[in-house]
């Protein structure tokens, strides 16, 4: 056997296992689970991390503050060292919208170890803990580029009480506008799903852990129990990291897709989306060089492989392996579908997923170069080291 046949084999054998075998990830009903509004609806404080966030707060703070929530509730928009004004943009939002009170602080530069958003997280827990007799029964962790429906709140806390979960996170809908937004966003929601299979995640015996950064509604107890944010606080990759930490307590966590829980910040450049993957791509690889070479060499068999069977198996004669290169292909664009539709996106689509593996592939080796350089794991100015130079 050839190796161009034993590559596109070896690549449908891959396809099989990851349709059949890895948590259906490819499947997009994974939404709220079963729920019903509890007797006594307990207090929530709503924590955002804000920094140099002037271009979408006019259009996601409002959609906090208005809230519609029967039980206590209040948002804490801590300003992590913005230059354009975030604090003083927010209290403006605040006096002329009614609705949830709000308040902003700062908690000043990172202590050495921290990232910037987790610094903020933990002024934000630990204010909104202490600014009451008592402390909010959860904390709705929320970036501050994430738009909620009037009624998001109070479907994920009644979620939470029902099945009895400590965290409960999804991935808003990222915004799909330009063209490659189209190509490259439903794309990173897929790859994140084949990583981390939701149904997998959402057993309660599960050992995968994950979650989605810009909604995470957790119960305080469970963030207590897991000395969270302390215990992650060099974490890049933090939603990842804070799922691993609350279920290594003995918390349940969830994790699906959402509905009305929606990303407005916009990516309309190649460039932007590159940015965007390339400075963490790196840090989720843990900074191993064989764990990146690893990476490459299997985005390439699972992503590269089967067209490439397939046109050179269709040019040179191998009838086997443009056969497997091209049943590969197909098991790749049918799972990649359910995607598009969630992201309303055309199924013409669905066949270029080799092209968009082919970038995230080459961002992921952008980001090693960049942190080689000094100039890896970033977020708005700040350039973070690997948590053993932290």
């Amino acid at each position: 056997m050839g190796l161009l046949t034993a590559a596109s084999f070896t690549s449908l054998a891959a396809w099989l296992w990851l349709t059949l075998a890895q948590g259906m990830f490819w499947r997009t009903d994974v939404r709220l689970p079963a729920r019903t509004a509890p007797a006594h609806w307990p207090s929530v404080a709503i924590v955002v991390p804000a920094r140099d966030e002037a271009e979408v707060l006019p259009l996601s703070l409002p959609s906090l503050i208005a809230q519609d929530y029967p039980g206590e509730a209040e948002v804490v928009l801590v300003d992590d060292g913005s230059t354009d004004g975030t604090g003083a943009l927010a209290l403006r939002i605040a006096a002329e919208q009614p609705g949830l009170p709000l308040t902003v602080a700062s908690p000043g530069d990172p202590a050495p170890g921290w990232t910037g958003k987790l610094w903020a997280l933990r002024h934000g827990i630990s204010l909104a803990r202490t600014a009451h007799a008592t402390e909010p029964d959860f904390l709705l962790l929320t970036d501050a580029d994430i738009a909620h429906e009037p009624d998001s709140l109070r479907e994920l806390v009644s979620a939470a009480t029902s099945a009895d979960l400590d965290l409960v996170s999804q991935m808003a809908r990222l915004r799909v506008a330009g063209p490659w937004e189209r190509l490259v966003v439903p794309a990173f929601v897929y790859f994140f799903a084949q990583l981390y299979p939701f149904r997998r995640i959402n057993r309660p015996s599960a050992r995968t852990a994950a979650a989605a950064g810009g909604c995470v509604l957790l119960r305080t107890s469970a963030a207590v129990r897991a000395g969270v944010p302390d215990r992650i606080r060099q974490a890049v990759i933090d939603d990842v990291s804070l799922a691993r930490a609350v279920q290594d307590s003995g918390g349940r966590i969830w994790l699906g897709l959402a509905e009305r829980v929606d990303s407005i910040r916009p990516y309309p450049a190649l460039a932007d989306l590159w940015r965007m993957v390339s400075r963490s791509a790196y840090a989720q690889l843990r900074h191993q060089p064989l764990l990146l070479a690893g990476t490459v060499a299997g985005l390439a068999l699972v992503y590269l492989v089967p067209p490439a069977a397939l046109l050179a198996g269709l040019a040179t004669g191998h009838p086997a392996a443009a056969w497997a290169g091209g049943l590969a292909w197909l098991l790749m664009a049918g799972t990649y579908l359910p995607m598009l539709r969630h992201y309303r996106q055309p199924a013409t689509l669905a066949p270029l997923l080799p092209f968009t593996a082919l970038l995230y592939l080459l961002m992921t080796v952008d980001s090693a170069v960049q942190h080689y350089r000094g100039r890896g794991a970033s977020w708005k100015g700040r350039t973070y080291a690997r948590p053993s130079d932290a």
